[in-house]
């Protein structure tokens, strides 16, 4: 019991060091690196349920969205690497 207790403070340590560095990149500029914040065209559309149980799509124009150039998100904004990915979001009314 000791033993798992310890490795959960261990790994619960690495996790807090790990979200801290990755913090740190985003706050902390470094010169002759990448920016930290980026930006990414996204085209969401609206999933608009009709009454006989059928979808009806709308799609938005397409706008800029900010992300973050890091592995996990920050300061309120998704990652890059996730936004570039999920480029059309849906919007289920």
């Amino acid at each position: 019991m000791k033993l798992f207790q310890n490795a959960a403070l261990v790994l619960t340590g690495v996790l807090v060091l790990f979200y801290a560095a990755d913090y740190l990149v985003v706050r902390i500029p470094i010169p002759k690196s990448r920016p930290a914040f980026g930006t990414v065209t996204v085209r969401p559309y609206y999933d608009v349920t009709l009454k006989d149980g059928k979808s009806e799509f709308y799609f938005a124009d397409p706008r800029q969205q900010t992300c973050v150039n890091s592995l996990l998100p920050h300061l309120g904004y998704p990652p890059c690497w996730y936004l570039r990915k999920h480029t059309h979001p849906r919007i289920a009314i």
